[in-house]
């Protein structure tokens, strides 16, 4: 399948600056971090090139940007309120804020392993207690043990990775609800990182907590970044279910001033301006998924993993390859292609995670290389 967005030339590629390209030696082929090798959306392409002939580089308003968070979540099936919903500097700092006017000190802070490793760092910052919850086998949400850990930690708050990373799964309606209605029964409130939703794959739907008649006292926290590639234009939204009107009032009430108005502007042109842009990348990403599960089993028969439905994110089983618990070493080493290391996001000895969102001719050169070092 030719791609549409994915057809950046290594040569293209390494001219950028950002730490995905820089990071590693030239001969490495980073797979690693979550940015993607895309050509950018025209919409926010314009936007850019506006902001810099008006020399527009002042402080944001955020209203726009938060109108067209809410329209989009409507379409997902959640009626946000905008007098609940408050925009923040990132993904991270709304979590870390969410999970602040939900929790007390030294509260436990739930997480589903292996997770995003800031998802770690985050309950530590706010003097929190962190208390990792295993996955099911499938890398699915399991309600049961995460009951299990609520009877024996107590009320404090679960943090959610929504579609999740690194497994890429996407937790049904009903999995999404009964994971709530266990948190409700112990006084267990939600904060869901729903970053990754724009990039769910074909043959999976979106389930956004505050769509849930049993998350309504929870929080979600948002963003374009993933979605449209705009991690360096740094802005989220944080918002609030319709039982959750008090804890969105205990924010500090400067948080929409750490929002950057780069951000907030070439957000509002993604979402506005760029669904044709993202309907093209899904596309694109779906037929990377396929490429990659047929290049592991030609070249790498010995790695397991699950197809993703959602991300562009490839949490590989490894440990069949001998290569320790930090495989990821092996191959940066030796292959010469850098993946994001499995410990750090917890019960990952063994595993590594894979970026597929690149060119073909890339993903192809990465995964024979790591083949021919194994």
């Amino acid at each position: 399948m030719q791609r549409r967005v994915l057809t950046l030339d290594e040569a293209a590629l390494r001219r950028r600056t950002s730490i995905k390209w820089r990071l590693h030696d030239p001969d490495v082929l980073p797979l690693w971090i979550a940015e993607m090798d895309v050509v950018p959306a025209p919409a926010v392409v314009d936007e850019l090139h506006r902001i810099a002939r008006d020399g527009d580089l002042g402080y944001p308003v955020t209203q726009p940007y938060v109108e067209a968070v809410v329209a989009l979540y409507a379409e997902w099936g959640a009626q946000v309120e905008p007098s609940r919903a408050r925009p923040v500097a990132d993904v991270m700092s709304g979590v870390r804020a969410g999970l602040a006017v939900l929790t007390g000190p030294d509260d436990p802070v739930y997480i589903t392993v292996p997770v995003y490793p800031p998802f770690h760092a985050a309950a530590h910052e706010v003097g929190r207690r962190l208390v990792p919850v295993p996955l099911g086998p499938a890398g699915r949400l399991d309600a049961a043990a995460l009951e299990a850990a609520f009877v024996e930690g107590g009320r404090g708050a679960l943090l959610l990775s929504n579609p999740h990373n690194p497994t890429g799964t996407v937790p049904t309606r009903e999995e999404l609800a009964d994971v709530a209605r266990a948190a409700a029964r112990h006084g267990v409130r939600i904060v869901s990182d729903e970053i990754h939703a724009p990039l769910v794959l074909p043959g999976a739907d979106f389930t956004p907590l505050l769509s849930l008649p049993e998350g309504q006292s929870g929080l979600a926290v948002f963003s374009p970044a993933k979605g449209w590639n705009l991690a360096g234009a740094k802005s989220a939204v944080l918002m609030g279910g319709s039982e959750a009107a008090a804890a969105m009032r205990a924010l500090p009430p400067g948080l929409e001033y750490t929002t950057s108005h780069l951000g907030v502007r070439l957000h509002t042109a993604a979402l506005v301006g760029a669904r044709d842009w993202l309907a093209d990348l899904v596309l694109d990403l779906d037929a990377n998924r396929t490429l990659l599960a047929g290049l592991l089993a030609e070249q790498l028969p010995r790695v397991r993993w699950q197809a993703v439905e959602a991300t562009y994110l490839a949490w590989l089983d490894l440990r069949e390859l001998g290569l320790g618990d930090d495989p990821a070493h092996h191959l940066r080493e030796v292959a010469r292609v850098a993946l994001s290391p499995g410990p750090p996001f917890g019960a990952g000895a063994g595993y590594a995670r894979l970026n597929f969102a690149t060119s073909p001719q890339i993903l192809t050169e990465a995964v024979t290389r790591i083949a021919r070092s194994v």
